[in-house]
């Protein structure tokens, strides 16, 4: 029953894969790292716990790596660049190397000030085990239940499988969406838009418009472009969860995307 699935093993790894999902492309990205919109000290915290449960380090860690990145954007400064590190190191190599485990204090003391998001910055593992420890408890008990599935099965699925493909889902942004899709705008760096990994990533494809504007909490900018997390959002707006939301349109003529980029 360990390694093969149920419909209840795979139903809880895909929740939990768009849920966490969108907590790391709505909030650890474009809330906590570019502040694209405003919400409430307690969802900020839910969607910061969201976050840490896909463990990805941090709420403060992972913005204050993702400044960076804009900041040095496929310079030699930045930790996971594809054209100066190679495809492999900037998609998890740069993730496991030791002096990028600090996090960039100096880039969110905005965040720094609440003192439950340095919590969840200094103890990232907390929250991982409390997922993976309940994940293998409510396996058990729907086993007892008498459904088909177990607690070491959930807790594989549930966790291990959907923690791993969450990983190289939202890793592939720093690889491919530097190498491969289109570019709308002339930026000084290789993001592209790539229909295929904005589908995956609720959005976060669109990776050239959203670093020609970077503060846009919607990534998708034409009609075409799909963007779960920009709906998702639109969503909570109007039911007063978020506010203040900032969004870039297309640009309308080519003076326009050159001033954009």
């Amino acid at each position: 029953m360990l390694f093969r699935s149920s419909p209840v093993a795979v139903a809880v790894a895909i929740a939990l894969f768009a849920l966490r999902m969108f907590a790391i492309t709505a909030f650890y990205h474009r809330y906590f790292s570019h502040r694209a919109f405003r919400t409430g000290r307690a969802v900020q915290f839910v969607f910061a716990l969201l976050g840490a449960s896909a463990v990805q380090r941090g709420p403060l860690w992972w913005a204050s790596h993702h400044r960076h990145h804009h900041l040095h954007s496929d310079e030699p400064e930045d930790g996971h660049s594809a054209r100066q590190h190679g495809f492999i190191r900037s998609h998890m190599g740069w993730f496991l190397d030791g002096r990028h485990f600090a996090t960039r204090a100096s880039l969110v003391t905005d965040l720094a000030r609440y003192p439950e998001l340095r919590w969840l910055d200094r103890y990232d593992v907390a929250v991982p085990a409390l997922l993976a420890l309940l994940l293998y408890a409510l396996g058990a008990t729907l086993q007892g239940a008498g459904l088909d599935t177990s607690g070491a099965q959930l807790l594989v699925w549930g966790f291990c499988i959907s923690t791993v493909t969450l990983y190289h889902a939202t890793f592939s942004i720093n690889s491919l969406a530097h190498r491969y899709g289109s570019r709308r705008y002339a930026t000084r760096d290789d993001s592209r838009n790539n229909v295929w990994l904005a589908l995956l990533t609720f959005g976060e494809g669109w990776h050239n418009n959203h670093h020609a504007h970077p503060v846009s909490a919607r990534h998708g900018l034409a009609w075409y472009e799909f963007d779960i997390s920009w709906i998702t959002l639109k969503l909570m707006r109007a039911l007063g969860i978020v506010s203040n939301i900032q969004v870039a349109r297309l640009p309308q003529n080519d003076e326009e995307r050159r001033a954009a980029a």
